[in-house]
């Protein structure tokens, strides 16, 4: 078994449950502007939120999309499609939803048995495509924050992943290299190719056991897996 020295882990759909997070937050801002009124459901609003964030988010990874951009149409596009007059949503929605979002603590099953496991043996870090300013309030919130040495974002590198110069920035940053250091995240493009360009090796964490082609290091499906890895 190889000997590692440095683990990477990425936060959103990795350690800290964006779904289960994003899906309260936006329960909250369907009943808060009353948006029960049109004629869909919330079931209806989390699905189609989550299609056109998940769309916006692979243009702002390929630099087609700033973050203000990202912010500004997620909700406009969202609430037009389900039918919602452009002129009625709520100017607010968005600013509320990044307030509201990363003060919501949910984690995948395992998250601190895992880590309290790992601290004593390795030095952690993260990086992330999420923005720096919500990324911290996330940290803190869920109680992971002391866990990890760096936290390496698309603002403090100038790049986002897969580009393994973001992955680069945080060997030199963290003083670790590529070949003693190991990627765990939940996106085979991102977070498995990525590192694997950079030269590092990857955990892909498959939570819901999708079937794929990638070549990867290790793959789990429950954190608690990593204690059979490291």
């Amino acid at each position: 078994m190889k000997t590692y020295r440095h683990l990477f882990f990425d936060l959103d759909h990795t350690l800290w449950d964006f779904e289960k997070n994003a899906d309260e937050t936006l329960r909250t801002l369907f009943d808060l502007h009353q948006l029960g009124r049109y004629d869909f459901s919330v079931e209806r609003f989390i699905e189609r939120y989550s299609e056109v964030n998940h769309a916006l988010w692979r243009l702002y990874q390929n630099g087609k999309l700033s973050q203000q951009q990202l912010r500004d149409i997620r909700f406009v596009r969202t609430l037009t499609k389900l039918g919602v007059p452009e002129a009625e949503i709520p100017a607010e929605i968005s600013r509320q939803f990044t307030d509201i979002l990363p003060q919501k603590a949910a984690v995948f099953p395992f998250t601190f048995e895992v880590l309290d496991y790992l601290r004593p043996k390795y030095e952690m870090h993260l990086i992330t495509n999420g923005f720096k300013d919500i990324q911290y309030i996330k940290l803190a919130s869920s109680g992971l924050t002391d866990y990890f040495g760096e936290t390496i974002t698309s603002e403090c590198s100038g790049f986002l992943k897969p580009d393994p110069r973001m992955f680069a920035h945080a060997l030199q940053l963290t003083g670790a290299s590529a070949e003693t250091s190991l990627m765990i995240g939940d996106n085979l493009e991102c977070d498995v190719l990525g590192a694997y360009n950079a030269g590092i090796d990857q955990v892909y964490f498959n939570v819901d056991r999708r079937r794929h082609f990638a070549e990867t290091t290790y793959e789990i499906s429950c954190l608690s897996e990593l204690k059979n890895i490291l």
